[in-house]
């Protein structure tokens, strides 16, 4: 109690000395140049130096100019997508004026567009039916705790709601698509775009339609008591806890969930990286399962029982066997030797090869999947690909190998923040030459100041609040930085901040047990979300709530850091509020046209309203107790074909969003 009381008069504070500090915006940070050069530009009075590291360019010094902006002209570089950062003073910083950024666990990188002068990119995003991109939670048994995922379904994907009677809802083929090392699942839908490119390539009916999910490869950090080398990205596969949890909790949620057709013939699996690593160990051991493989900018083991000393088996059984990777790539030489193995052991691959997309990149993955895309699960295509597959080149000796040295220097030891005990939240940050570091917060009126150990690591232990939601940042030197150990990051339009979100919070994901779990949908072109909750077997009206996103916000923050979806699958599974339909749009649509709801409400919270996300969070929950004590009205009849709101593959959502969930 006093804890709350505590939290409470902090809120008032804050509100009367006006908030906590914000970023400033309004300066253009990158200009993309007719020639190819991209000019940087980055405002800081605090800094001392500043460089910018490009990924087409290296580190380069900025110069301020009269201004005092901090501006570099660099390329011209070929048109890609190119993640980017400022070094402050020795320190990697986010382009706080740049919204797309690069998701992952550990780097913090904003994203640069350099825009084709001719013709188009396979990435571009073109005016052409779109697919919807749907953020899921499951139980994971495998795992013993909450995972997540992202589902991609094409612009023909239908709900079966309003279908009519004898209709039969298409089925689709599936690929599992799995990102690298340190990358979240969302790596592959906001750095590789993969909607964007079968989008085009569907448009064009050049691939087949096709459902793609994007799990995460690293799991276990999202279990809330991490097991030891918590951070550390995993290496191991086979009878690891991803493999288990991708075949045996995963598929039968999304064969369960969504219009799928499950067999070898329409199943696909790849990734990128560590991601090929785990999608050929696990295709390979069941190709019972998967007739599709692709690997990029990877191998695999060539110690698999059954596969590569059974040739014939295998060669039968895979319909694509496809392996791309640049000459360039820190993995090539690894890579080389598993195809001149597979080639010693008769087994029949692709190979492609690149030499212009600066090495193990995301340039390189998005071209990759342009290859691969239009192949998969058209028999004929992939086999003419396969008839037409080259041996290995040679080995000349000088190719990179990936080694336990090079292992340790690309991931080292992580720092663990933010670290959660019961006596506190430990918020640790390495910077060996900064003179002062401190820990600012939303719930707290002033910044804290933290403390440097012998290794140069700073740390503060906060010991009110543990379990609420909040963002954060290190002010570092005069200059916000992001926690580069965490990579839950505040989808906000300016500086992103980090969340402390506890993971033995009952509204956290992590902690919520075996429970089911609504779905998010995401409208790109109208900027919305849209999270339908599960529903009963006997449908039931709905509730309706509208989440108005503060200044600053984006579509993802009422979800992302307001923990809507969490939230309300937790309320619901505890009974104590009704189903509901949540958007950050405008549900005037539904009173326009089409059946009339008798009763129909919408229940409207504003950001705005609430000066932190913790207030805001707790004003969700009290309106969705109070909506659980009222009576539902009527469940509507649609008539013939009508499906309700919810089941397998069906359900409800808003405009744009291909007619629903």
């Amino acid at each position: 109690m006093r804890r709350i009381a505590k939290f409470f008069v902090v809120m008032a504070a804050m509100v009367a000395t006006n908030g906590w500090a914000q970023g400033t915006a309004g300066q253009k940070s990158i200009v993309c140049h007719d020639d190819g050069t991209v000019t940087f530009n980055y405002k800081n009075d605090q800094a001392k130096s500043v460089m910018v590291d490009v990924q087409f360019a290296g580190r380069n010094e900025m110069k301020r100019d009269a201004t005092g902006m901090w501006t570099v002209t660099l390329g011209p570089a070929a048109p890609d997508m190119y993640p980017y950062c400022f070094i402050v003073d020795g320190v990697s910083v986010m382009d706080p004026e740049n919204p797309q950024y690069f998701p992952n666990e550990g780097f913090k990188n904003s994203l640069l567009e350099i825009p084709a002068k001719t013709g188009s990119l396979a990435h571009d995003i073109k005016k052409v039916p779109h697919g919807r991109v749907e953020y899921i939670h499951y139980y994971s048994k495998s795992l013993g705790a909450t995972n997540n995922a992202i589902v991609y379904l094409p612009p023909s994907y239908t709900p079966t709601m309003g279908m009519g009677m004898g209709s039969t809802p298409k089925k689709y083929p599936v690929f599992y698509l799995i990102s690298g090392t340190t990358d979240t699942e969302e790596v592959y839908y906001k750095v590789g775009r993969v909607n964007y490119i079968l989008d085009n390539l569907l448009a064009d009916k050049a691939a087949k339609e096709m459902i793609i999910v994007l799990p995460y490869g690293n799991p276990t950090k999202l279990k809330p008591t991490q097991p030891e080398g918590n951070g550390m990205p995993q290496t191991r596969f086979g009878g690891d806890v991803f493999s288990k949890d991708l075949i045996n909790d995963l598929m039968p949620y999304i064969e369960k969930n969504y219009r799928t057709v499950n067999n070898a013939d329409h199943r696909a699996i790849g990734g990128f990286s560590r991601g090929g690593n785990q999608a050929l160990y696990i295709g390979l051991t069941n190709l019972d399962k998967f007739s599709y493989l692709c690997s990029y900018s990877s191998f695999t083991s060539t110690d698999i029982p059954n596969v590569y000393d059974n040739a014939a088996d295998t060669n039968k059984k895979t319909h694509l066997f496809w392996l791309g990777v640049g000459t360039d790539d820190f993995l090539y030489g690894n890579a080389r030797d598993y195809m001149e193995f597979l080639d010693q052991k008769g087994i029949r691959s692709v190979k492609e090869f690149t030499n212009d997309k600066y090495g193990h990149t995301w340039m390189n993955a998005k071209y990759f999947l342009s290859k691969t895309l239009p192949l998969l699960f058209n028999k004929k295509a992939s086999e003419a690909a396969m008839k037409e597959g080259q041996p290995a080149p040679a080995k000349t000796g000088q190719e990179q190998q990936f080694t336990p040295g090079v292992m340790a220097r690309l991931f080292p030891k992580p720092i663990i923040s933010p670290e959660y005990t019961e006596q506190g939240i430990t918020f640790r940050f390495k910077a060996p030459d900064a003179q002062k570091v401190e820990l600012e917060c939303e719930i707290m009126p002033q910044t804290m100041a933290m403390e440097k150990d012998s290794d140069g690591v700073w740390s503060v232990k906060m010991t009110d609040f543990l379990f609420e939601t909040f963002k954060y940042c290190f002010v570092v030197d005069g200059t916000r930085v992001a926690d580069p150990s965490n990579m839950f990051l505040s989808p906000d339009r300016g500086f992103k901040y980090s969340i402390a979100d506890n993971p033995r919070s009952p509204f956290n994901f992590a902690s919520q047990g075996e429970i089911e779990h609504g779905r998010v949908g995401y409208d790109m072109e109208r900027q919305e979300a849209w999270y339908m909750s599960p529903m009963p077997a006997t449908p039931s009206m709905p509730a309706f709530i509208q989440l108005i996103p503060g200044e600053g916000d984006t579509m993802e923050s009422w979800f992302k850091i307001g923990g809507a979806d969490a939230i309300a699958d937790r309320l619901i599974a505890d009974g104590k509020t009704r189903p509901c339909v949540i958007t950050t749009g405008s549900m005037d649509f539904m009173q326009q046209g089409g059946p009339q709801m008798p009763g129909f409400k919408v229940h409207t919270l504003r950001a705005d309203d609430f000066p932190t996300w913790s207030l805001r969070r707790r004003a969700l929950v009290s309106l969705l107790l109070r909506i659980g004590k009222e009576p539902a009205p009527e469940f509507p009849a649609f008539g013939p074909g009508g499906g309700g709101f919810g089941g397998p593959g069906g359900g409800f959502g808003g405009p744009g969003m291909n007619n629903g969930f």
